[in-house]
């Protein structure tokens, strides 16, 4: 069940491909109702498919919602960044404090976490699907992850296992 709250998931590209990739792409919706992402996001998942990648097809989601960019300026304000990570953080600032941040990037974690947003990432998507019963057990999750290459240091790992009960 989504949270109650009016707050808004916005996603960046690498959750919404990681997820996809280990059929978890519907916990965005399960946990949270409302996810959005941008079109430079968009694009960048357009990119990978054209170039034979495992991408979500935004179109079979409707669930997700693309949005542009309405203050562009914003995308000026971040810089070191990628077009799809300065576009969420962009939508993130558009949509003040009631947002809930899903990016990878470290660097943009941080940003976001410098701008006040609140901020979240794939492993703490699929902790949360965890917590709320949407998936059994972690570690399998998490090894799965890491088979279709994705990162995350082993004392993160330990950490997200002892936070769920797992050993």
């Amino acid at each position: 069940m989504p949270d109650a709250s009016s707050r808004v998931c916005i996603c960046n590209t690498s959750p919404l491909f990681y997820l996809h990739q280990i059929g978890q792409l519907s916990l965005l919706r399960q946990l949270y109702g409302r996810v959005l992402t941008t079109t430079e996001v968009a694009d960048e998942l357009n990119a990978g498919a054209n170039v034979g990648e495992d991408v979500p097809n935004l179109r079979e989601h409707p669930w997700i919602e693309v949005s542009p960019i309405k203050i562009p300026s914003y995308l000026d304000l971040i810089a070191d960044l990628g077009k799809g990570e300065a576009s969420v953080l962009a939508l993130g600032l558009e949509h003040e404090r009631r947002s809930l941040l899903v990016i990878d990037d470290k660097l943009g974690r941080r940003i976001a976490r410098l701008r006040n947003l609140t901020v979240t990432g794939t492993a703490g998507v699929l902790l949360k699907g965890k917590q709320a019963g949407r998936i059994p057990m972690l570690r399998p999750v998490l090894d799965e992850l890491a088979v279709k290459g994705f990162r995350l240091h082993s004392q993160v790992v330990t950490d997200l296992l002892a936070i769920a009960g797992e050993k």
